[in-house]
């Protein structure tokens, strides 16, 4: 992959790169036949002194694959060899006070199944889809306009096995589907299934933006079940979590050792009710990591729609009016309805 464009960084550093997840992360790169030869690594952290790609490719030694940086902007790559599909990594990352920390990669498309936190190598590319009908037909309409009836759904808990285990997003396809058209809704309501801790939690503490929970299964398998959902009629909304994330210390949280997506000030930062960090929407990078990430869910996954949740908590600071109220963030949702809007009108946005 070539360096990022000057007009790329400025993009970025302005909140209007809505395309991240092609320069940023872990990507496959192929010969003209389509076979692996190796993996390209990009990363955004302006504050870290040394950055390492680590795996079982290398025993997990920062030492053996140090990372390029690019420029004075904070980016920093580097191409693997050999590296291919599955292979798990992080980056170890030299803070600029000294620290040693390991981070998951914040665009990577695939995480390794907890309680293991590494992300994983993965072709996100290849999806056949057969939901063009489906997709077109809603494209004529005035999506806003249309009857809706909505079921929320928690993957998780829907359905388990006997033995209590879950079952794998292609698996509920024989039993979701014909239970939502059995009651007649119009569309699903996903509770957040990117990449999180605690298979408790309803998955608002997000680790992996770009991550497809790898409890429930591979990307695909989530690709495919929503394309039969929308053969057969019904539309998928992604509950999307755009105000807090997770602190477990593999996430964004402190992500290079600072405040990078997050606010600087600790006390609008730090969500004591619901225990997460809550990001700085008004911050350039943290908009273009968002709008960016919408973008990549309508791209490779077809979405209808976002719920937004916890909108006060994003409208006002920590929710409440009478500290005041956050207008980054409201230029923030002004900006991402205009993003969806013009690149497809019939995708759904609403909290």
């Amino acid at each position: 992959m070539n360096k990022i464009s000057e007009t790329d960084l400025y993009l970025f550093n302005e909140g209007k790169l809505k395309e991240a997840y092609k320069l940023f992360g872990a990507h496959l790169v192929k010969d003209k036949s389509g076979n692996i030869l190796g993996t390209f690594f990009r990363v955004y952290a302006p504050h870290a002194k040394i950055i390492s790609v680590v795996g079982d490719f290398n025993s997990w030694d920062s030492r053996t694959h140090v990372m390029e940086k690019e420029d004075d902007f904070g980016i920093y790559s580097l191409y693997i060899e050999g590296l291919s599909e599955w292979d798990r990594y992080k980056y170890c990352i030299v803070t600029s006070y000294g620290q040693t920390i390991f981070k998951a990669d914040p665009y990577a498309f695939f995480s390794d199944n907890r309680p293991e936190t590494s992300s994983k190598v993965y072709d996100i590319d290849g999806y056949v889809w057969h939901d063009l009908d489906y997709i077109n037909e809603r494209k004529t309409k005035n999506t806003f306009e249309e009857k809706l009836s909505i079921y929320e759904v928690h993957l998780g808990s829907w359905m388990t096995k006997p033995d209590g285990s879950f079952h794998k997003y292609n698996e509920l396809v024989e039993y979701l589907i014909p239970y939502v058209l059995e009651h007649g809704f119009s569309h699903i309501e996903l509770m957040p299934f990117v990449e999180h801790p605690l298979d408790e939690s309803w998955g608002y503490q997000g680790t992996g933006y770009y991550s497809a929970t790898s409890r429930y299964g591979v990307p695909k398998d989530l690709m495919y079940l929503i394309d039969e959902c929308h053969k057969a009629g019904i539309g998928v909304i992604m509950d999307w979590v755009p105000g807090h994330i997770c602190k477990d210390a593999h996430g964004l949280y402190l992500f290079d050792g600072e405040p990078l997506y997050e606010f600087e000030d600790i006390n609008i930062r730090e969500n004591v009710v619901w225990g997460t960090i809550n990001l700085d929407l008004g911050k350039g990078i943290t908009k273009s990591f968002l709008i960016s990430n919408a973008y990549f869910w309508m791209d490779y996954f077809h979405i209808d729609g976002f719920r937004l949740d916890a909108v006060s908590n994003i409208l006002y600071y920590l929710g409440n009016m009478h500290i005041g109220t956050n207008y980054g963030a409201i230029e923030f949702l002004k900006n991402l309805s205009y993003a969806i809007k013009e690149k497809d009108n019939s995708v759904l946005l609403f909290a």
